[in-house]
C-alpha cells in the first residue's frame, strides 16, 4: 500500500467508489466470472468493453439505488444519460488502474495464485468436491448438491449448484473472507483467499532466513534457500523475485535439484512450476528438526 499511494492518488476513483457501495450491489459487468485461469487482462478488459450498453444501464441504476444520493448525483446522472460512454469510461479508469496499481507486481501475484490452482486441482483428482471444499475456508461447507457460505455475521448463504457449475477464483484481496455472487445467465462465482498470501510480500532478506545450517552446508546456502523456499509449487521468476537472486541462477539450482530428485517440475499454462519431491520434503523437514 506504501508502494502504490502516490500512483494511487494520480487516479480519479470515484466514479468506481459511487458502483460499489458498503452494503449492497455492485454492477456485475465489472466483475464477471473470468475468461479463463491463461486470459490476458487485455482479452479480459475486451470482454468489459463489449458489454451491451442497455445491459450495463439496468446494472447501473441498481448499484447506484444502493447508495442514498447517488442516482442524482452528476455523476450517477451522466452514467445513466449515457451508459455507452459510461462503459468506455470505466473500462478506461479500469485499465489505468491495472497499469499503475497490479501490473508492476502482476509476476509474484500470478504465480502464487497459478500455484494454488495446482495446489488445489490435485486435491480435487485426489479426494473430490469433499477434499476440494474441506480447507478451502473454514466458513465454507459442502453438502451435496449444496454449498453453504457462514458470513462474518453469522448468517448463512446457501447456494445449490443446479447443475451450472461453480467457478473458483483465488484471489490476493479478499482475506479473510469469501466473494460469492454473479447472477444468471453468468455461472456462479466464488473468490477465496489464495494460499501463501501471509508471505507474500515477504523481502527478500526475509524469504532467505530460517534456512537450516546443516541444510546449507550440504547444498550450498543459495541452492539449500531454493530448495527451503518451495513449501508451495513455484516458478523460476517467482522464486527469483522472493530470495532477491538472479533469474539464471535460480534456474541452475532448480535444475540440480530436480535431477537429484529433490523437485519434480510441471508446465502449467505459460510457465514451468516446482515442488519438491517426498525425498526434497524429507531432506528439507529433516534438516529443520
Amino acid at each position: 500500500m506504501r508502494r502504490i499511494r502516490g500512483e494511487a492518488e494520480l487516479l480519479d476513483l470515484r466514479p468506481l467508489w459511487l458502483l460499489m457501495p458498503e452494503r449492497g450491489y455492485t454492477p456485475t459487468f465489472l466483475g464477471r466470472p473470468p475468461l479463463g485461469p491463461a486470459a490476458s487482462f487485455a482479452a479480459e478488459i475486451a470482454a468489459l468493453r463489449a458489454t451491451c450498453p442497455t445491459a450495463a444501464r439496468v446494472e447501473l441504476a441498481r448499484a447506484l439505488d444502493c447508495t442514498p444520493g447517488a442516482a442524482g448525483s452528476p455523476a450517477g446522472r451522466a452514467m445513466l444519460d449515457r451508459p455507452a460512454d459510461a462503459v468506455r469510461d470505466l473500462a478506461d479508469l479500469l485499465e489505468a488502474v491495472w497499469h499503475r496499481l497490479v501490473e508492476p507486481y502482476w509476476p509474484r501475484l500470478r504465480a502464487l495464485l497459478e500455484a494454488d490452482i495446482l495446489f488445489h486441482t490435485r486435491r480435487l483428482a485426489q479426494g473430490g468436491l469433499e477434499a476440494l471444499f474441506a480447507e478451502l475456508h473454514p466458513r465454507l461447507t459442502w453438502a451435496p448438491p449444496t454449498l453453504t457460505l457462514t458470513t462474518r455475521a453469522g448468517w448463512e448463504e446457501r447456494r445449490p449448484l443446479d447443475g451450472r457449475g461453480l467457478v473458483l477464483v483465488p484471489s490476493v484481496f479478499c482475506w479473510p473472507d469469501l466473494v460469492s455472487g454473479v447472477e444468471a445467465p453468468w455461472q456462479p462465482v466464488l473468490a477465496y483467499p489464495a494460499r501463501g498470501i501471509g508471505a507474500l510480500w515477504t523481502s527478500a532478506a526475509e524469504s532467505g532466513r530460517g534456512v537450516p545450517e546443516s541444510l546449507a552446508r550440504l547444498l550450498g546456502r543459495n541452492r539449500a534457500a531454493v530448495l527451503h523456499a518451495l513449501d508451495d509449487p513455484a516458478a523460476t521468476s517467482a522464486l527469483a523475485v522472493r530470495l532477491g537472486l538472479a533469474a539464471s541462477s535460480v534456474s541452475g539450482h532448480l535444475s540440480a535439484l530436480r535431477d537429484a530428485g529433490l523437485l519434480v517440475s510441471r508446465r502449467y499454462g505459460h510457465q514451468v512450476l516446482y515442488e519438491r519431491t517426498p525425498l526434497g520434503i524429507a531432506l528439507a523437514a529433516g534438516a529443520g528438526s
